[in-house]
């Protein structure tokens, strides 16, 4: 086995684990049932299939162990019951896959900080059963060992690639009266582990030796302006993981001391929100980027570089010295 290919084990006595309960809520008919036929054909058990106002009926309400959840549109009362659903999701260890749309993104990943929930931007059929692919992994009976972060990292891809192979697929199939993105999919989760470094030195010797400035954040958004170029001449998938995009946009705007959204975040990745949400889940979890709450509207957040990600482009920065300007 190479090293980045995930190794599962299964305990000596393994029996067959019973179906899991699925919970599903939506406001628009055609998609619960949609939800409900790929749910029963993965092999869940339906526990309910409701409108959205269902979990605005209180906690008593027993929730499945898996629950999807479709918001196009949300509103005040739709942002407190996920931030409740959000709550009692992570006590009782139930998987929770939310859909929705690019306009409401960031009320809703304000409301999902507690539950490891996988985000779909207006998914199709075939993210919407990659998602639930995800949750059957995580069956108590199949147990994944713990993940090199290089082992992460190719995982990420490859879902990347399994992505839009079934976006290819989705798109051959004969259409459909749901809501179809350009390309979404689930949010890639891992084990935490905190950023090392190259070299795995858990130290704290960037922290305590003298910190360089970070770079005029004009030089930055010069340099994204040039690496946004190549998509005039070439295909972007040419050009792989949106990580250094993200990394040169956050890095320009903790300079200009400004606050960046998940939405914008997004955009700056230069890939499809779904594709840039599994890597924000990947860069957090690499202790590179954080997420820090609003305190002027707890139900919103924003993305920022860790310290420890700061101090390290401020010396990647610091090393090219005059030849910054040409690092794309």
């Amino acid at each position: 086995m190479t090293q980045s290919q995930v190794a599962y084990e299964y305990p000596a006595n393994d029996t067959a684990p019973m179906p899991l309960s699925l919970s599903i809520y939506a406001d628009r008919a055609h998609v619960r049932a949609m939800m409900r036929d790929d749910a029963q054909a993965a092999g869940f058990r339906i526990a309910e299939a409701a409108g959205i106002e269902a979990l605005l009926d209180g906690d008593a309400r027993p929730l499945g162990e898996v629950v999807l959840l479709d918001c196009p549109r949300i509103d005040g009362a739709g942002l407190a019951a996920l931030s409740r659903l959000d709550l009692r999701v992570a006590h009782a260890g139930t998987h929770l896959v939310v859909s929705t749309t690019v306009a409401a993104l960031d009320d809703v990943f304000g409301c999902l900080d507690q539950s490891a929930a996988q985000i779909l931007i207006e998914p199709s059929r075939a993210e919407r059963v990659l998602a639930l692919g995800r949750v059957l992994a995580k069956v108590p009976n199949l147990r994944v060992r713990e993940l090199s972060d290089e082992d992460r990292l190719a995982l990420l891809r490859l879902t990347e690639q399994v992505s839009q192979i079934a976006v290819r697929l989705d798109r051959l199939s004969p259409p459909s009266d749901s809501i179809h993105g350009a390309d979404s999919a689930f949010r890639f989760e891992s084990p935490k582990r905190p950023f090392t470094g190259s070299d795995g030195d858990d130290s704290e010797r960037l922290v305590h030796a003298t910190r360089p400035a970070l770079p005029d954040p004009r030089l930055i958004r010069r340099i994204i302006r040039q690496r946004q170029l190549r998509a005039r001449f070439f295909d972007g998938d040419l050009f792989g993981d949106p990580a250094w995009d993200m990394l040169l946009d956050l890095t320009a705007a903790r300079a200009e001391h400004t606050r960046v959204s998940v939405t914008s975040l997004c955009i700056a990745s230069g890939v499809p929100p779904t594709t840039a949400l599994r890597w924000i889940g990947q860069m957090i979890d690499a202790g590179l980027f954080q997420r820090v709450e609003d305190d002027a509207d707890r139900r919103r957040a924003f993305i920022t570089l860790t310290d420890k990600a700061a101090d390290a482009m401020a010396r990647y920065f610091a090393e090219l010295g005059s030849q910054a300007a040409r690092a794309v």
